[in-house]
């Protein structure tokens, strides 16, 4: 291996730790936090991190090609289609990201007006403080 495999390699490795982290603090801020605030902004950072995860299971490594040339099809033969298809990143995982973007904005503002129902109704965000006043 060379060098620049094994920097790329750790630094893949990184990212994934690094996202796996993000995983587990923001599913313990949700369920372990009291603020309904603290809560919405765990769920968006949760959402942010699975669709930075989609996006890193989409991502293929170029073993033994050159990463200045860009997959891109200018000319059609069996061949360059062959090599296209095997350089070329899947479209899937961004499809499913965009979509999810769009779904997560909804959710949140829809949480964001909850809240305010909430502030209006029991003067606090605090969750225990808002199960105290329900009995």
């Amino acid at each position: 291996m060379t060098s620049l495999e094994i920097i790329n390699t750790y630094l893949l490795s990184v990212v994934l730790a690094s996202l796996l982290a993000n995983f587990v603090i923001s599913l313990y801020a949700v369920f372990f936090k009291p603020h309904y605030i603290k809560k919405v902004i765990a769920l968006t950072i949760f959402g942010d991190t699975a669709n930075t995860f989609a996006i890193f299971i989409g991502y293929r490594r170029w073993v033994g090609q050159n990463p200045s040339r860009i997959p891109v099809l200018t000319y059609l033969n069996p061949e360059a289609v062959e090599e296209f298809a095997r350089l070329a990143v899947d479209p899937l995982p961004q499809a499913l990201v965009l979509t999810a973007i769009v779904i997560g904005l909804a959710v949140i503002l829809f949480l964001v007006f909850l809240g305010w129902i909430l502030y209006s109704h029991y003067k606090t965000l605090d969750m225990r403080e808002i199960r105290r006043l329900r009995g």
